[in-house]
């Protein structure tokens, strides 16, 4: 089981590490095509919202009833921006059965293992699901992911693995695959 507190102290630092370090790497473009970054990506879309925002802090923030979480394993360069998960985050469709009260909050989650054409060799992705959590007021976005994945996260907080999916690597550089080359 992961530490939760832990993985709540360091989100925060290592989104702001990782920002700047990528803000003060300079990278030619034609190395920019050829290479990038391979990872979980986390979104988020408010009560109400009908579109994925890329979440600029890690899953240790609070959320909403009504809020719709996601993870998409992703690919992403210089060129090529990360992709949100691919079902909409729609909360009435994921939630919409599941009654409010007083003591709890509703959270839709949605995982996206991404694409063949970027998975890790030899690993099977795994079919997209939703899901909704009843969890506690005070749960942030990684209770929610830790009540319905088995998660693996680097030291660092970093989020490795969801579910076994990838089954070693964490957020590796690797060569653009030709499949999502222009």
């Amino acid at each position: 089981m992961i530490n939760t507190s832990k993985v709540k102290k360091t989100i925060a630092s290592l989104a702001i590490l990782s920002l700047a370090s990528f803000n003060l790497i300079s990278i030619s473009s034609a190395s920019a095509a050829d290479k990038g970054w391979r990872y979980w990506g986390y979104y988020q879309a408010a009560p109400g919202a009908k579109t994925w925002t890329a979440a600029m802090t890690g899953p240790t923030v609070d959320i909403k009833d009504g809020a719709v979480e996601g993870w998409s394993f992703v690919f992403s360069s210089d060129d090529i921006p990360s992709i949100a998960p691919s079902a909409k985050p729609d909360f009435k469709s994921i939630c919409g059965k599941v009654a409010a009260d007083k003591d709890t909050k509703r959270i839709a989650l949605v995982i996206d293992y991404g694409s063949k054409a970027y998975a890790p060799k030899g690993e099977k992705v795994q079919k997209t699901f939703s899901t909704c959590v009843r969890t506690a007021k005070e749960s942030q976005g990684i209770d929610v992911l830790g009540q319905v994945a088995k998660v693996r996260a680097a030291k660092s907080g970093l989020i490795c693995g969801l579910n076994g999916y990838p089954a070693k690597e964490c957020g590796v550089e690797i060569s653009t695959p030709a499949a999502l080359k222009k």
